[in-house]
């Protein structure tokens, strides 16, 4: 049963199973488009996830039949008043809070994205770790339709994820990117059937609930470091790192279980 923070709440926290949490953001009739509630409760709700030992694993996800639609614009009304809004520090606030948030998690999160991703929200979801996305979902850097560039990391992980020239056309045209593409692409793990995203993703999580969760914690590390290492700095981090592991219990249970 979901748990909501109030009567109101934009983001819903339940435990689908064990070792598994499940944040819903949750305005589906408007998408579920960022607020400064919403941004404040899904903050909120990794930090818990994040600080409660008996989660193994995230599920992040939207109600209804999208994902996240990016910035609420009418908390932008005041610009059309003439007032001045400093998007730099909104950005500090809200975006980029929540994708460290989910980037300093020592524990997966997994994106189930099921309907369409734009702007902001589109890069929240490929800050997850592992992102599946229903057929119909599609993702949209859409921010130069507003005369604005990427932010939530966009810059960041689309050339890492496909490449220059499919991360300036994804920018610069701001077309909808289908599931199948951002599949083919690398965009994503995984492209799946709508009917079916709920049991994969359920699948998933059951899966990495039972790997070490310092094993998994280790590996996230190392990977989001790699793009910024030479190979020499990344085989030294990996020694490091191994050295951690092989100390684990974990690791030392998966040993034994391999001899019997």
């Amino acid at each position: 049963m979901a748990e909501p923070a109030a009567d109101s709440a934009t983001v819903l926290y339940d435990r689908p199973a064990e070792g598994v949490t499940r944040i819903t953001l949750n305005r589906p009739k408007k998408l579920n488009s960022i607020t400064v509630q919403l941004r404040d409760e899904l903050v909120a709700a990794l930090e818990r996830a994040g600080h409660e030992e008996n989660v193994r694993c995230i599920i992040l996800t939207g109600a209804g039949r999208a994902f996240c639609a990016g910035q609420d614009l009418g908390e932008r009304r005041p610009v059309l008043e003439g007032e001045a809004v400093d998007l730099g520090e909104t950005l500090e606030a809200g975006v980029n809070r929540i994708v460290r948030g989910i980037r300093d998690l020592p524990k997966p999160v997994v994106c189930a994205v099921n309907g369409v991703a734009a702007g902001a929200g589109a890069n929240i979801a490929l800050a997850c770790d592992i992102v599946v996305a229903a057929r119909s979902a599609s993702f949209i850097q859409s921010f130069m339709r507003l005369g604005l560039i990427p932010d939530g990391g966009g810059t960041w992980s689309l050339p890492r994820l496909v490449g220059s020239a499919r991360a300036t056309g994804m920018v610069m045209l701001a077309r909808p990117v289908s599931a199948e593409d951002a599949e083919s692409w690398g965009l994503i793990w995984q492209k799946v059937e709508d009917a079916q995203l709920e049991c994969v993703v359920s699948g998933i999580a059951g899966e990495l609930v039972t790997r070490s969760p310092d094993a998994l914690a280790l590996a996230k590390q190392a990977l989001h470091v790699s793009t910024a290492n030479t190979l020499d700095q990344q085989l030294d981090l990996e020694r490091d790192l191994q050295r951690k592991a092989g100390f684990t219990e974990a690791y030392r249970e998966a040993l034994a279980a391999f001899f019997k």
